[in-house]
C-alpha cells in the first residue's frame, strides 16, 4: 500500500513541477507586460519632448514656478537668435511678462543657475554649475524666458522690429502676428547675466555638472 502511495506521489511530482514552471513563466510575462504598459506613456512623452526641443517649439509649454532664477555664463555663442515678448503662467494662474530668447547651436564656456527656495527648515539656495575646465556646455537649441538680461554682445546680421510671426532664425520659434520681433544670425555675448522664469534646452550637454542645495549658499551673481 505504501509503495502504491509513493508511486502515485512520484507520478504527480513531475506534473506539479511543470505546473509550477508554467505559473512562474506566466507570472513573468504578466509582470513584463505591465511594466511595458506603464513605461510606454513615459517613453512617448520623452520622445515628444525631444521633438519639441529639436524644433525649438518650447515656449510656454509648462506652468512655471512662482519664483524666478538667475542664469549666468562667461561667454555664449550661437548661430542664430530669435526673440519676442511673451507671457509665462504659474500653476496658480498668475502671469509673468517675459522676453522669450531662443538660440540655435549654442556653446557656453561655463554656466551657472541658482535660485532661492523657501522650505520648512529655512531658505535654501539651489545652484547648478557646468562647463569651465570640463569643456563647453552645448545645446542644439536653448530657450530662455527672462525679464532681465545683461552682457556685452556682438551681433552678425540683425533684424529689429520684424513681425514676430515671420521669425525664422531658430526653427519652430515664432510669435503672434503683428507683435514686435527681433532676430540675429551670428551671436557672441560675454558676461551673460539673466533673470529668468524658465529655460529649456534641446540635446543639452552639461559637462562637469554639479548641483548643490543648502542654507547660506551663494547665488550665481
Amino acid at each position: 500500500m505504501t509503495d502504491e502511495r509513493n508511486g502515485s506521489r512520484a507520478a504527480e511530482r513531475p506534473d506539479r513541477d511543470r505546473l509550477t514552471e508554467r505559473a512562474e513563466e506566466f507570472e513573468g510575462r504578466v509582470v513584463w507586460r505591465r511594466t511595458a504598459i506603464v513605461a510606454v506613456p513615459g517613453i512617448v512623452s520623452l520622445a515628444a519632448l525631444g521633438v519639441l526641443m529639436a524644433q525649438g517649439a518650447m515656449a510656454a509649454s509648462f506652468a512655471v514656478s512662482g519664483s524666478h532664477f538667475k542664469v549666468g555664463s562667461g561667454r555664449l555663442s550661437s548661430s542664430g537668435l530669435a526673440s519676442y515678448v511673451d507671457v509665462d503662467r504659474s500653476a496658480d494662474g498668475s502671469r509673468h511678462p517675459v522676453s522669450l530668447l531662443a538660440l540655435k547651436d549654442v556653446s557656453l564656456t561655463d554656466i551657472c543657475q541658482s535660485t532661492r527656495i523657501k522650505t520648512p527648515i529655512g531658505t535654501m539656495v539651489f545652484r547648478l554649475t557646468a562647463g569651465g575646465e570640463a569643456g563647453p556646455v552645448t545645446a542644439d537649441s536653448l530657450v530662455i524666458d527672462g525679464d532681465d538680461l545683461t552682457g556685452d554682445a556682438q551681433f552678425g546680421t540683425a533684424q529689429i522690429g520684424r513681425d514676430a510671426s515671420t521669425l525664422d532664425a531658430v526653427p519652430g520659434v515664432k510669435g503672434e502676428p503683428g507683435h514686435f520681433g527681433l532676430q540675429v544670425k551670428g551671436v557672441d555675448v560675454a558676461g551673460v547675466k539673466s533673470r529668468a522664469w524658465s529655460a529649456m534646452g534641446g540635446n543639452f550637454k552639461l559637462k562637469g555638472m554639479k548641483i548643490s542645495v543648502g542654507p547660506g549658499g551663494k547665488e550665481c551673481f
